[in-house]
């Protein structure tokens, strides 16, 4: 198991936009780490007792937002293994001042990055995603010109998913992981 830094939790965060594998990858690091998985998607469907293309639809998006920025606030200071966020978490000032804050403390924040051509395959028409119902190529590169500098700005890692199946990616955090530890120092911005 990877030592977390004092004062710092979980170990890992992933953040992405939809189609970049942070369920998938979270859930393969968690098993590789031998530690514990969770998904604040998860962590808000459970909360309002629907699935988020629901919440979406019943309450709207600011109401979904509300409970994804409780979640993600109750994982970062709760959770001890990987998190994933939702793709649109860290648009939140709250969330992004934490995840600065974790950082800061020796906390690392990758970043998956993919592009249109790999996540659209991953994303399609999926109903559980609703900010890309229509067109979901154009809605992607939109969301994607938005969130971009925001996924760099909290990034201390930047993993690029392309042609990299998730147990690849997973691999590749974990050894980017152990180099650190084994450096004794904590994240600076890379490309991995």
């Amino acid at each position: 198991m990877t030592p977390v830094p004092a004062g710092t939790r979980p170990v890992v965060v992933l953040v992405g936009p939809p189609g970049s594998g942070k369920s998938t990858v979270s859930r393969h690091l968690a098993e590789l780490l031998g530690l514990a998985q969770r998904d604040t998607d998860t962590d808000v469907e459970t909360v309002a007792g629907k699935p988020v293309s629901e919440i979406f639809v019943d309450h709207g998006e600011p109401h979904f937002r509300e409970l994804e920025r409780e979640a993600v606030t109750t994982a970062l200071a709760t959770h001890d293994g990987v998190l994933a966020l939702g793709g649109g978490a860290v648009l939140d000032e709250h969330t992004q001042a934490a995840l600065a804050a974790y950082a800061a403390a020796g906390g690392t924040v990758v970043f998956l990055d993919v592009s249109l051509a790999h996540a659209a395959p991953r994303v399609g028409l999926n109903q559980s995603r609703p900010l890309l119902l229509g067109n979901p190529r154009a809605r992607w590169a939109a969301l994607m010109d938005e969130r971009r500098p925001v996924y760099e700005r909290v990034a201390t890692l930047r993993v690029h998913t392309d042609a990299r199946t998730p147990a690849q990616v997973a691999q590749e955090i974990r050894r980017h992981l152990a180099e650190r530890d084994a450096a004794g120092t904590p994240d600076t911005q890379e490309d991995a």
